[in-house]
């Protein structure tokens, strides 16, 4: 069923579970963002309803448009969150700034976030930059630094039997971007379970047991498929405008030949002509086909499938109307 974005209401009555999205992406990525998870939401949700509020942690810093877009798309805070009556929440990544995440500005918002999940809070999933910082916040485990960014699409595999990767195939792709990864020995170590990982990415889905189930994503699987290589012209701009020093590499596994030799070439020419206005002849390249989100969907649908079923089996909450998303 189609997943419905509205504004969380304590004590509304709904014929289906309520997930809040804790969105702490930049500004520029805070739509895309939103729209990825709405789309993997519908994906896992074929047999149930799923209504989804918008939240985010307010210490994360913005700009005029950015505060704009969050008062325009009804995000709220972390007391409304706290107070929503959620069933799940999915806490996004953002952009790092500090080399130890607790120096961040919005690291004591962020941590009081966690701590209500693990104390008061429903079950809950952390992508990327937020897995990170829960394991630290959680159990200590700081991430390591890669030598270079990991960039692209990567193989997959299952490494453990678990419910959540039934219906995932033996091998399947999932996107990465990151600078900084984490042991899976740290993590065995304190108890986190691994369910996938990649020979060239490392530890992708794994998951900490408690009073709820908490679930951790290294990579992006809700990532649609355009969104490495909106990503690869973002850090090229970024060298153009003078805002990184080096080139960036290209995502691995992710352009063909022919789109790889033209971005190579531009590359040439960038080394050449670094000058703003060069990101005007940025190569044109073929669209991309949307995935579906299948493999998330897949993830997604086995950790809330059991939690509506369970709330269809205590007691019904039926809404008196329904808004489309």
């Amino acid at each position: 069923m189609p997943a419905i974005l509205q504004r969380a209401r304590p004590g509304q009555q709904l014929d289906g579970i309520r997930v809040g999205i804790v969105n702490n992406m930049p500004d520029k990525a805070l739509l895309s963002t939103a729209r990825q998870f709405l789309s993997v939401l519908d994906a896992a949700s074929p047999e149930f309803r799923v209504y989804v509020s918008l939240f985010s942690v307010s210490a994360v810093p913005r700009g005029d448009a950015g505060r704009r877009h969050l008062a325009d798309n009804s995000y709220q805070d972390m007391p409304q969150l706290m107070a929503a009556d959620l069933d799940a929440v999915i806490v996004s990544g953002t952009e790092p700034r500090a080399a130890d995440l607790r120096d961040e500005p919005y690291w004591p918002q962020l941590s009081g976030l966690f701590d209500w999940i693990l104390r008061d809070g429903p079950p809950a999933a952390f992508s990327c930059l937020a897995a990170h910082a829960a394991v630290l916040h959680y159990d200590g485990i700081a991430r390591r630094p890669l030598g270079a960014k990991r960039f692209g699409l990567f193989e997959h595999g299952k490494c453990a039997h678990d419910p959540l990767t039934a219906r995932l195939p033996q091998s399947f792709k999932v996107a990465h971007s990151r600078w900084n990864e984490l042991s899976p020995e740290a993590l065995g170590e304190k108890g986190y379970r691994i369910l996938t990982e990649a020979p060239e990415a490392g530890v992708e889905l794994f998951v900490r047991e408690g009073r709820n189930r908490l679930l951790f994503f290294q990579g992006h699987p809700e990532y649609d498929a355009r969104s490495l290589g909106r990503e690869y012209h973002r850090d090229v701009k970024r060298f153009l405008n003078g805002e990184r020093e080096d080139y960036p590499d290209v995502p691995r596994h992710y352009f063909n030949a022919t789109e790889k030799e033209l971005l190579d070439r531009f590359r040439r020419r960038a080394l050449r002509e670094r000058h703003p206005s060069l990101i005007d002849h940025y190569p044109r390249l073929p669209d991309r086909l949307a995935t579906g989100g299948s493999v998330a969907g897949a993830i997604y649908g086995a950790w809330l499938g059991p939690i509506a079923a369970a709330h269809k089996d205590a007691a019904p909450r039926f809404a008196g109307a329904r808004h489309g998303a």
